[in-house]
C-alpha cells in the first residue's frame, strides 16, 4: 500500500481567503470588510454570523456566499459550504479557487464526475496554479483513469516542481501503472532532495519489499493506497 496525501494540498498552499486574496469579477464586487477580516483571522463562527447579515442585505452579493461557504466548510458543515459554493456560482463569481473548493467538496463526498467538471474549470481559470492540476489528477486516480491522472501530476509539477506531494503522487501513480522502475527512481530522486519527507521513504520502503516477494513468489504487485482524510480543509 503507497502512502499518498489527500486533500490536505490545498490547505498549505491557499491559506486563509481574505479580501486581498479573494479576487471578484462581476464588476469588481467586494465582501463586507469586517466579516473577511474574522475570515483572514480565522474565527469562522463569527464570519458565518456576519456574511449571514450581509447576505440578508444583499442576497446577490456572490463573494459572500463564496466566503460563507467557505467558513461553513472550516466548521465542518459541508452541506452547506457546498450550497453556498453553487450559489456563489449561479450568481457568476468564476474565481478558480471557487472551483477548486468545490471540486474538493464533491471529491470527498464521492461526487467524482461533479470534481472533475469542478476542477477542470479551475484549470481554466487559472491554468498556472498547480493546485487544481494536483487535485484534478487525484480524482482521475480514484476513478481509476492513471494516464490521466499522470497527466495532470506532471503538469503540477511542472509548474511546481519542488513540491514534494505532487512528487511522491507521481510516485504511486507510476507503481500502480506497473512502472516500478519509474516509481522507484521518482522516489529515490525525491528523497535527494528532501530527506525528511517520510511518504516517500515509506513508499520506497515498500515498493523494494514487495519487488523482493514477487522475485519470490511471481506473484503480481497490487499497489494500494494509505488516504489521509482531510481534518482542516
Amino acid at each position: 500500500m503507497y502512502a499518498v496525501v489527500l486533500l490536505m494540498l490545498e490547505v498549505e498552499w491557499q491559506g486563509s481567503i481574505n479580501a486581498s486574496t479573494a479576487q471578484a469579477d462581476l464588476q469588481e464586487q467586494v465582501c463586507d470588510p469586517l466579516a473577511d477580516y474574522f475570515l483572514g483571522l480565522e474565527d469562522y463562527p463569527e464570519t458565518i454570523r456576519l456574511h449571514l447579515e450581509v447576505i440578508k442585505r444583499d442576497p446577490s452579493n456572490a463573494l459572500a456566499h463564496y466566503h460563507l461557504g467557505y467558513a461553513y466548510g472550516m466548521t465542518g458543515r459541508r452541506s452547506a459550504e457546498l450550497a453556498e459554493y453553487r450559489l456563489a456560482v449561479e450568481l457568476g463569481l468564476t474565481d478558480w479557487d471557487l472551483f477548486l473548493n468545490l471540486g474538493l467538496v464533491y471529491l470527498e463526498s464521492g461526487r467524482l464526475q461533479d470534481a472533475v467538471y469542478a476542477l477542470r474549470t479551475a484549470t481554466m481559470l487559472a491554468p498556472a496554479r498547480s493546485e487544481p492540476h494536483f487535485n484534478l489528477g487525484l480524482v482521475y486516480e480514484r476513478q481509476g483513469k492513471l494516464p490521466d491522472a499522470l497527466q495532470e501530476m506532471l503538469i503540477a509539477e511542472q509548474l511546481d516542481p519542488n513540491q514534494p506531494d505532487i512528487r511522491n503522487m507521481i510516485g504511486v501513480i507510476y507503481a500502480e501503472m506497473g512502472q516500478y522502475e519509474r516509481a522507484q527512481q521518482q522516489w529515490s530522486e525525491l528523497l535527494v532532495t528532501n530527506p525528511t519527507y517520510e511518504l516517500a521513504r515509506l513508499n520506497l520502503a515498500r515498493l523494494k519489499a514487495e519487488l523482493q516477494s514477487t522475485f519470490s513468489s511471481d506473484k503480481a504487485i497490487t499497489a494500494a493506497k494509505v488516504s489521509e482524510p482531510p481534518t482542516n480543509r
